[in-house]
């Protein structure tokens, strides 16, 4: 099968969200999108019961996928768009569907007054066993929002892209999550954005002499693992501008900052596989929750 932008559909404000953004990405990667509508089947007593039931329900499951389709055409000509129907657990559907696709995109609600959005049960448990990156998208999400305001101070997707921002644990660096940050920041001619946070070492303090700075040396060695893990990426995509952020702190809480002015937030996940079962990591599930922008999880060995 062919690659895709894959899209888990609802007909929720969240999920519509998460179709246009999959179709803006789509253009940018020159890709069709497929929307996977999960419905679950009408309980055998409704099925049999002498009203309208079952047959409402069968027609809302077959109109939600084609009125999204229908209007996703529209507003991203020349997109290929599919739709797909499948039956069962939605987590479960969802990870099955996201095996043969580029990436998945899905919705989470947002949180009034809070500044972020809500990754609910399903999308959680989507993001912790998938291994093709899930991008989490919030409801009201607007291409506009992803550009820089334009010179009238009016937010405009004609302007150039916000930066792509990314999380990197300098302790393990994997390629292919800078690796995916740095395309996307080179598909939206944008800067990259590479936020490490770190606490000064308790122990530093004992082991230089007296009229020594712990705070200032650890902060210059933190910087300098970070360019010495980013030089070869920087000769990889010259045409890229990286912007290197190593402050003292929560990395969570800085990438979160971060994401207000970012077009996309880019965060690992570790694969583990064993009895204890999936796991999200902290500082990427409070990014998926407090992010302004959309997340992207990027599963990783």
């Amino acid at each position: 099968m062919a690659r895709t932008i894959t899209v888990g559909l609802d007909g929720s404000a969240e999920s519509r969200a998460a179709a246009e953004w999959a179709a803006r990405e789509a253009k940018l990667r020159g890709l069709p999108v497929r929307l996977v509508h999960v419905w679950q089947p009408v309980p055998e007593a409704m099925a049999q019961a002498p009203v309208p039931g079952a047959e409402a329900h069968q027609h809302w499951t077959e109109r939600i996928p084609r009125e999204s389709a229908e209007n996703l055409r529209l507003s991203h000509p020349g997109v290929e768009v599919s739709t797909e129907q499948r039956a069962g657990t939605p987590s479960d559907v969802l990870v099955e569907a996201a095996r043969d696709a580029e990436l998945l995109a899905l919705g989470s609600r947002a949180l009034s007054g809070l500044g972020g959005f809500l990754v609910g049960s399903v999308g959680q448990s989507v993001v912790a066993r998938t291994e093709v990156p899930v991008v989490l998208v919030r409801t009201g999400e607007q291409a506009a929002d992803e550009h820089v305001v334009g010179p009238a101070g009016v937010p405009s997707a004609a302007t150039a892209f916000r930066p792509v921002v990314l999380g990197l644990d300098t302790g393990s660096p994997d390629d292919t999550v800078i690796a995916f940050a740095f395309q996307e920041a080179q598909r939206r001619t944008t800067g990259l954005h590479v936020v490490q946070g770190w606490n000064t070492s308790p122990y530093a303090v004992y082991t230089r002499g007296s009229g020594f700075e712990p705070h200032e040396e650890f902060a210059r060695e933190r910087a300098g693992v970070l360019a010495e893990a980013l030089r070869p990426w920087r000769q990889k995509y010259p045409d890229v501008e990286v912007v290197e952020v190593s402050r003292p702190g929560s990395a969570a809480d800085l990438l979160i900052d971060a994401s207000r002015d970012a077009s996309l937030v880019v965060v690992g996940r570790r694969v583990r596989r064993n009895p204890a079962g999936v796991h999200i990591g902290a500082v990427t599930h409070a990014v998926l929750h407090h992010s302004t922008a959309p997340v992207a999880v990027v599963a990783h060995g």
